[in-house]
């Protein structure tokens, strides 16, 4: 019964069938017209069943969890939107004697449109490579103000040590290296411009699994970053010079699942978490001042639709836990490669 409702076109052909066999002789009816419906009705070779729909998903959701074949290119773009509203409350004491008390809110809007190239180097090996365009607004009581510039670009390369069993979960490693060739947050003027990048080069090493039990598919990661230090910096950072930032490493991991609601259909839910160490920011007068630890989380919902035998549009939302996460984000993914 699934494989007849999933092509209208099959069901119109029954129905011809059908309708030819009532007037056709008994005998014929006998041979021919069983012969032709069990062939109507067996699956075809351009029929998508729903584990391809969700190999299809996981992609879309994270390209690290396929890989494409040697000497084939994959272009995608994808769009990415994030909100940060948050209160800052600035107290000052003198002699047991509040003499400063204010209530900063700020709210800060980015759009990050990007566009990345895969290429097959083997079988189970791609290499790729990330632009990303980013336009930040930004808006407080001392500060209201739009940069727009090139991001933090970045080379990678994913590797899939094992073959694909029917049994056993798909594996896969990845890395990447990410350049500051976006605006330092370090060398931008306090209330006179905004960063595009993080400002300094990171290293990514991760593992992905994921594991089709049709028509559910589990998937999972986790992912370690070092930053490299920035030295000669010269930023005003109230009464002090900041001239040097030893990045803290940071891990994160996930998880979710994706589940086919139909042949074109499916839908994905995921949550991810990054725990960032404390940052160590180099003064000029020779004194340090670290950060606090940072985590934050991120619960995805997310939407793919098989446009094409080839294509998944995928479109998700989500919603930050934490202080230290965005108030909500929004992403499309779309192939390029129609």
């Amino acid at each position: 019964m699934k494989s007849l409702l999933s092509s209208p076109t099959r069901i119109v052909s029954i129905a011809v069938l059908l309708l030819s066999a009532a007037h056709a002789p008994a005998q014929a009816q006998s041979t021919d017209s069983k012969d032709a419906a069990r062939e109507a009705l067996a699956k075809q070779d351009s029929d998508t069943d729903q584990t391809a729909i969700l190999k299809a998903a996981l992609s879309a959701q994270d390209k690290q969890y396929s890989l494409i074949r040697k000497g084939k290119m994959a272009l995608t773009y994808d769009f990415g939107y994030a909100y940060i509203g948050a209160q800052q409350i600035n107290a000052r004491f003198a002699d047991s004697t509040l003499t400063l008390f204010s209530i900063q809110n700020t709210r800060s809007h980015t759009v990050t449109n990007s566009f990345s190239a895969d290429y097959g180097l083997r079988d189970n090996m791609t290499a790729n490579v990330v632009v990303p365009l980013v336009s930040k607004f930004s808006e407080s009581e001392t500060y209201s103000g739009m940069s727009n510039g090139f991001g933090d670009i970045s080379l990678g390369m994913r590797w899939q040590p094992l073959a694909l069993s029917r049994d056993m979960p798909s594996f896969t490693t990845s890395t990447s290296l990410r350049l500051p060739t976006g605006r330092s947050p370090f060398k931008v003027t306090a209330g006179q411009g905004l960063s595009t990048g993080s400002g300094f080069t990171a290293l990514t090493l991760g593992a992905n699994t994921s594991k089709v039990m049709d028509p559910v598919a589990l998937f999972g990661s986790v992912s370690l970053t070092l930053g490299a230090p920035v030295r000669h910096l010269s930023q005003q950072l109230n009464s002090a010079t900041l001239t040097g930032v030893d990045p803290g490493a940071s891990f994160g991991f996930g998880m979710g699942f994706a589940y086919a609601l139909s042949y074109k259909v499916s839908t994905t839910v995921s949550f991810q978490e990054t725990i960032s160490a404390k940052t160590r920011l180099i003064l000029a007068d020779g004194k340090t001042s670290d950060t606090s630890t940072q985590t934050s989380g991120l619960l995805s919902f997310g939407l793919g639709v098989r446009a094409s035998p080839q294509t998944t549009v995928n479109v998700s939302v989500g919603v930050g836990l934490g202080p230290d996460a965005p108030a909500f984000t929004l992403g499309c993914n779309i192939p390029l490669n129609f």
